[in-house]
């Protein structure tokens, strides 16, 4: 993680209260990159580090006042656009939930079965990072 990835990483964080480690576990799962869209089989789009779909262009664009191209260009090729929206996302899910879990499970999917997967991914991710604290 370059050092500029890291600060906007932290500075997301701490602007939308996530936990850093989430947002790490998040970032290592999706293995996106800065310019990156990868297409879905339901022709959306997955952008940047994050791999924020395109469905949250529409309401990006007009909480930010700019064109939906704008917004797009935005969170696919700038980072830390790219790791706020993240943080804004989980932070939607959490005020909706009130779960961590469940928001990192939404961040990729509401179906439970698919959501539960990604959770278990992210965790995994975390604890070989050496974020999470496994109690004995």
């Amino acid at each position: 993680m370059t050092t500029v990835i890291a600060a906007c990483l932290l500075l997301a964080a701490q602007t939308y209260n996530i936990p850093p480690a989430v947002m790490i576990g998040i970032m290592t799962v999706e293995g996106g990159k800065v310019g990156q869209a990868v297409k879905n089989t339901n022709g959306t789009y997955d952008l940047g580090p994050m791999q924020i779909n395109t469905l949250w262009v529409p309401q990006l664009a007009r909480f930010w006042g700019v064109s939906e191209r704008t917004a797009k260009h935005w969170i696919q090729n700038d980072a830390c656009t790219n790791l706020g929206v993240s943080a804004w996302i989980l932070r939607q899910h959490m005020n909706e939930t009130k779960s961590l879990s469940k928001s990192i499970a939404y961040y990729n999917s509401r179906t439970p079965s698919i959501g539960g997967k990604y959770r278990k991914k992210v965790y995994n991710a975390m604890k070989r990072q050496g974020l999470v604290n496994v109690g004995r």
